[in-house]
């Protein structure tokens, strides 16, 4: 193994021009930094205003049955009984469901899909926006890197740390409120 390695040759990078992305450069990676970790955000609205009961009608979900697709994915459908009465209505039920499954939900508008409710439905929904507010962790350390400011960089390294965490922690639980 050691003969091996001895023929391969080792590239020390040279400080100097070229190593660093420049002015545009930078401006273009916090712009994607920012787009990565806000589109989430922005994607999750809808699932948040169906959990909350902003928008749908609230009502019963029956998991009627779940079809195995294969590597770990599933089809649900399920039957909606609105809390105003009416016919029960046949809808797609979240994927993380079981067969059996009887919960509060939100109809969508569209009225082909039913998502959970109340501390539940809020819990998964948030689990996105909690990876996309992660992420944004260390983007204040990496443009105080950039600007060379020595002072705070620590507290930006700690914030950073705390602001990662927090998001870890909101996804962890968003997971298990959906799968639970």
């Amino acid at each position: 193994m050691s003969d091996f390695l001895s023929d391969v040759p080792f590239v020390t990078p040279q400080p100097g021009p070229g190593r660093d992305p420049g002015r545009w450069g930078r401006a273009v990676l916090v712009l994607l930094w920012l787009t990565v970790c806000l589109l989430p955000m922005w994607l999750a609205v809808g699932d948040l205003q169906l959990a909350t009961g902003r928008v749908g009608t609230p009502g019963t979900l029956r998991v009627i049955s779940c079809e195995d697709l294969g590597e770990g994915r599933y089809d649900c459908d399920g039957q909606f009984t609105p809390d105003g009465g009416g016919a029960p209505v046949p809808v797609d039920a979240s994927p993380d469901s079981s067969a059996g499954d009887v919960l509060r939900a939100q109809l969508t508008p569209e009225g082909d899909r039913a998502a959970p409710a109340g501390t539940k439905g809020v819990l998964a929904a948030l689990a996105l926006p909690s990876v996309g507010f992660g992420g944004l962790g260390f983007l204040p350390y990496v443009i105080m890197y950039w600007a060379g400011a020595r002072r705070g960089r620590r507290a930006a390294v700690v914030g950073g740390w705390l602001v990662t965490a927090a998001g870890t922690a909101g996804m962890l639980v968003g997971v298990v409120a959906a799968y639970a």
